[in-house]
């Protein structure tokens, strides 16, 4: 392996791990103050399997931008695939602090609608590079749709006490 792609992978990792962080911080104390209160829509999981989905959420992102970078041959063939990875990833972090720093389910509903086509664009892009990539992105994709609908229900049913 070369040394680029072990920076770029060690890299996309870091980058991984602190959206999760930023997505963490965000989500920690409304988790146990604010988000146990709200009315929710039918099929809300309970709390303990968010942080084992995301994490292996988390983990495919960042095996299939690494894919996506050694088969794109690094920046030159990658870059508009990686732009967008990181594009998503940021909008993936910014939607924690809009619903749970926040608390504004509103808001939130919209950025995940940016945030869910953001990651089809992604999963498109990391395609054409390498199938198995864009193919580790549709958890993700699958995911976030319900993670949509569970935005939207909650913002529904609790408006009155959110905005």
């Amino acid at each position: 392996m070369s040394r680029n792609f072990l920076v770029a992978c060690s890299a996309f990792t870091a980058l991984s791990v602190s959206a999760a962080g930023v997505a963490s911080a965000f989500t920690a104390r409304s988790v146990r103050t604010w988000y146990p209160g709200l009315r929710k829509p039918l099929g809300n999981p309970p709390a303990k399997y968010f942080g084992p989905v995301w994490s292996v959420l988390y983990i495919s992102m960042t095996i299939a931008a690494c894919i996506v970078w050694r088969m794109g041959a690094g920046w030159v063939a990658a870059s508009s695939a990686i732009i967008v990875f990181l594009i998503q990833l940021a909008l993936n972090a910014a939607w924690s602090m809009l619903f749970f720093g926040l608390r504004a389910p509103a808001l939130a509903l919209i950025e995940i609608s940016l945030l869910w086509v953001a990651i089809l664009v992604n999963v498109v892009l990391f395609w054409k590079i390498s199938p198995l990539s864009g193919a580790l992105l549709i958890p993700y994709l699958i995911w976030v749709t319900y993670a949509t609908y569970l935005n939207a229900g909650i913002w529904h049913l609790n408006k009155r006490s959110t905005n």
